[in-house]
């Protein structure tokens, strides 16, 4: 793809999950590679920091979530939002691009608005879910959106919006894989913990998936963990978890840390916190139970307003049960070790499911997602 003139403009990019900080940082990249003369300022994670030109606050490390944690960080967004001001007046940046991460971003995007500076949204809000209202607020307040999935395309048509399908950028960074024996040789089943990418996530459900893995490990002697953390949620946060682990099983236990997804890949199976991880473990081939507890109060509103009948991502997308959703209650150990054990001990079952992930890459797209987003973001700024 041929280069963008150059502009030498400043642009603003807002992300607030680990996720949306990887996409994110790749976006920077791509929009660098085609104008080496762009000026990107950033709030974001440490990914976005890496790549940007200024980076204001690393607001992905707060990790608030659900429908009364963000009011924990009340100051903080208010703190946030007049820096976005202040950053707009001052500066008058040639546009702002928010990424994923609703809560904050469609604030910003007013603020935008109202001094006439352009918007674009990357990856934009899973308002299908549970609030299609929200994508007639963003058609207003964009000039485009850049969609990852290919029925946001029509939704956000049909609220007005300036809307592209570009792709899932997940198919840029995950490597090819090769199939799976089941079981593993020894019986040597290596297990993938995935809590989560917040705090409060990961305090729900690290617990309840190490002790499903006891369970495991009791059945089969030879098999072994990995806690698969992100930058922002150091290991001191994460031992005390381990800490309170039987010291027979701390040895199996390893906290990974990763950006090229091949520890991840190698996994047998995995105990995975409903998100964006269930579609990485998908591509990637991995079977899975998932799991997900928010508090009470959330998960009461929640039940009333989400839209589809599912949580995770796979099996939205391929509009049946695919993989196996514990939710609130369920969400035990004891209800993880059976479905676990319910495919560890039928190896054809666990082949289909994995047959089943292979329909999806197919659904997504062609790899390129940021590289085309970039590209149209560059040809207005020009």
């Amino acid at each position: 793809m041929s280069k963008i003139a150059p502009t030498t403009k400043n642009i603003l990019i807002i992300a607030g999950d680990p996720s949306g900080d990887l996409h994110a940082s790749n976006l920077i990249k791509a929009l660098k590679e085609k104008d080496p003369k762009l000026s990107v300022t950033s709030i974001g994670g440490v990914r976005m920091q890496e790549v940007s030109s200024h980076f204001i606050y690393n607001l992905v490390s707060v990790g608030a979530v659900g429908f009364s944690e963000p009011f924990k960080n009340f100051f903080l967004w208010l703190k946030l939002l007049k820096l976005v001001r202040r950053y707009l007046e001052d500066k008058h940046p040639a546009c702002v691009i928010a990424v994923d991460f609703y809560g904050f971003n469609h604030q910003m995007l007013g603020l935008a608005a109202h001094r006439h500076i352009p918007a674009f949204y990357y990856i934009s809000p899973q308002v299908w879910a549970s609030r299609l209202s929200r994508a007639a607020k963003l058609a207003k307040l964009t000039k485009e959106l850049f969609v990852i999935f290919p029925f946001e395309e029509a939704i956000y048509n049909q609220a007005g919006a300036n809307v592209t399908f570009v792709g899932h950028p997940l198919l840029d960074i995950l490597p090819a894989t090769e199939k799976k024996i089941f079981p593993p040789p020894g019986l040597a089943w290596q297990i993938g913990i995935l809590p989560g990418s917040r705090k409060t996530e990961i305090s729900r459900h690290l617990p309840i998936f190490l002790k499903a893995f006891y369970k495991i490990k009791a059945a089969f002697p030879n098999a072994k963990a990995k806690v698969f953390a992100v930058p922002e949620f150091p290991d001191e946060n994460l031992v005390p978890f381990l800490e309170r682990a039987e010291k027979y099983w701390s040895k199996d236990i390893e906290i990974v840390r990763e950006y090229s997804y091949k520890e991840r890949a190698s996994l047998d199976f995995a105990f995975t916190c409903s998100g964006t991880a269930t579609l990485e473990n998908a591509l990637l081939g991995v079977p899975m139970v998932v799991a997900y507890k928010v508090p009470r109060l959330t998960y009461e509103v929640v039940r009333r307003v989400i839209k589809v009948p599912y949580i995770s991502l796979v099996n939205i997308l391929l509009k049946k049960p695919a993989v196996k959703e514990l939710i609130q209650e369920k969400a035990t150990a004891e209800f993880l070790a059976r479905e676990a054990f319910a495919l560890f001990n039928n190896p054809a079952k666990m082949a289909a499911q994995c047959a089943e992930f292979s329909a999806l890459k197919a659904m997504l797209g062609s790899p390129g997602a940021a590289s085309r987003a970039a590209e149209k973001i560059l040809s207005y700024l020009n």
